[in-house]
């Protein structure tokens, strides 16, 4: 779920109010110190984190950290490319030796692959194993990442993965280098789905049930040495791996080092302080308390700033009372005090209030706000009215489900205290956060709503944004991104009719209208815009950070000699 920026750098400014200075761009990546120290090859750079990866099977994970981590240790086609490119945004070959060729019809895609491309155990990797790997994806256990495989490429009725089913014969691997798709319907934006993390080769018949849960087979240029669940992950270099076949990955440093499981006012303490190896580090983002104490210039010079472009929001589950009746969803939308949410998601130099899906940074927005009040601090008496309307005069109560982190149970208290006020009771139910997309994705695990977020998987159209959360299509099992379950024909018909437009700029104004649409059924209650403040250790250079996927394979050390 990412999109990036061209906008590379400019220095950040913390003035005496401590407001940053936030370059206006459609994406990813960063304002900040354009250091004239390149990233240099060897040493160990160290990731300080509070929540452990999802999964390191590319098949289960899907979050834009994960994401990220995926990018040292597996390729695919095609990627993003890297982040400090010209238009960070563009999708490029990776195994692949060019984009894909589409048939005249648009239903079938031919890509051929690399030479001098292999596993971590110097096996070549061909065509076979790219369809096996990419056929995981249809998988009733593992395949619960990214959706766009499963929606786009063809497949039988009822086919459940290599493990299950078998071959996939949509899928032709007519030689050792040549892969075809056979899509559903014509799709321009294949290449994007064949950038998703879970587009990844693997050995045939490998990574069934829980082999990959602890465990890799790397194809790109860094291979798992050791994992420790909650605890840590070092990755080191891949002997195979090599460099001349890969356009996008610099892989400056030898290892890296995930230290997970550290509170994060810690996080924030070590890298302001950036002692020892803290020097050679990243983490997640700066916290809002954190904030007021980048003020010394050594912390002005290293502080980064990234603009927000993922949408935290309410999902609210229509499928289960109350939110079954539309009034009780667009009553919880007018009783929202988005500005209390703001504030304790770190006041408004780390969040601005949301009122569409579609954030302003991805290309498609269209800027309304159907539930407006004063100073988005909500209004109690008009949900009121609404809640009355539907027969709920003495109020209604519901629960909801949130990640086991500060940030997030800072949102769900301040959301709890606002809808009290129209009559809305919320009891909050705390998942963990390394299992919570997962649970929620689950919708027979899942409760009437959930705060979470969602990111673009690509910027350059609003096609990532509506369809994974509102199609009705998209309902599964296991996996599931529409999390309202909302199932509307028209809803329904309107994305098909949208995603066959040949016109991309049609396309996204029409995006922009079904956003405004969908916002009048308020499947979801639309939060905040989380941007975001990165302290990196003084010695890593290449950094350019993202509130959704950085760009780790950039990354590296000033002096290899202190890591």
């Amino acid at each position: 779920m990412t999109t990036k920026t061209n906008t590379r750098a400019g220095v950040l400014a913390l003035g005496m109010a401590g407001v940053l200075a936030l370059a206006g761009c459609s994406g990813s990546a960063a304002t900040g110190p354009e250091s004239s120290d390149e990233p240099q090859s060897g040493g160990t750079v160290h990731m300080l984190q509070n929540t452990d990866f999802s999964y390191l099977d590319p098949a289960r994970g899907w979050d834009g950290g994960v994401n990220a981590f995926y990018r040292l240790m597996y390729r695919g086609l095609m990627m993003q490319t890297a982040g400090d490119a010209e238009d960070p945004n563009a999708i490029v070959p990776d195994l692949a030796t060019s984009a894909g060729e589409p048939s005249e019809d648009g239903l079938t895609w031919t890509y051929t692959l690399k030479d001098d491309i292999f596993f971590d155990n110097g096996d070549p990797i061909t065509s076979a194993e790219v369809k096996f790997g990419i056929s995981r994806a249809w998988d009733p256990q593992i395949g619960i990442g990214s959706p766009y495989l499963k929606s786009v490429i063809d497949a039988p009725e009822g086919y459940e993965g290599p493990y299950v089913t078998g071959d996939l014969p949509t899928i032709e691997t007519p030689d050792d280098k040549t892969i075809v798709f056979h899509l559903k319907e014509p799709f321009r934006e294949f290449d994007n789905v064949l950038a998703q993390a879970n587009a990844v080769p693997f050995p045939e018949g490998t990574g069934g049930g829980d082999e990959f849960i602890n465990d890799v087979i790397a194809s790109g240029p860094y291979t798992l040495e050791s994992y420790t669940p909650g605890s840590s992950i070092s990755l080191v270099r891949n002997e195979y791996w090599e460099p001349e076949s890969d356009d996008v990955r610099e892989a400056y440093p030898d290892a890296w080092e995930v230290e997970i499981g550290i509170d994060p006012a810690t996080i924030d303490e070590r890298m302001v302080a950036g002692q020892g190896t803290d020097g050679n580090a990243i983490a997640s983002r700066i916290q809002g308390a954190t904030l007021p104490r980048l003020q010394t210039p050594e912390l002005q010079d290293r502080a980064i700033a990234a603009e927000a472009y993922c949408l935290t929001y309410m999902g609210l589950n229509t499928t289960k009372e109350p939110f079954d009746d539309v009034r009780v969803r667009q009553a919880v939308n007018w009783a929202l005090d988005r500005s209390t949410v703001q504030n304790v998601s770190g006041g408004s130099q780390l969040a601005d209030p949301a009122t569409t899906i579609i954030p302003p940074a991805v290309t498609g927005h269209k800027d309304f706000d159907l539930y407006p009040s004063d100073d988005m601090a909500g209004d109690p008496e008009k949900a009121k009215e609404l809640l009355a309307e539907a027969g709920y005069e003495d109020g209604v109560s519901f629960t909801l489900d949130i990640r086991s982190n500060d940030i997030a149970q800072a949102q769900a208290e301040a959301v709890q205290e606002s809808l009290l006020d129209a009559g809305i009771e919320v009891e909050l139910n705390v998942i963990d956060a390394a299992i919570f997309y997962e649970t929620i994705g689950t919708p027979s695990q899942q409760h009437n709503a959930a705060i979470t977020g969602w990111c673009p998987d690509w910027a350059s159209s609003a096609s990532t944004f509506i369809p994974p959360l509102f199609d009705g299509d998209n309902i599964l099992e296991k996996g599931n991104s529409n999390l309202a379950q909302l199932d509307e024909a028209d809803v329904n018909s309107r994305i098909d009719e949208i995603m066959a437009m040949e016109d991309i700029e049609e396309a996204n104004a029409a995006w922009g209208d079904l956003d405004e649409q969908i916002m009048e059924l308020a499947p979801i209650a639309p939060l905040v815009l989380e941007k975001s403040i990165f302290v990196p250790g003084e010695n890593i250079a290449g950094y350019y950070p993202n509130t959704n996927m950085t760009d780790l394979t950039i990354i590296g050390l000033k002096d290899p000699s202190k890591g």
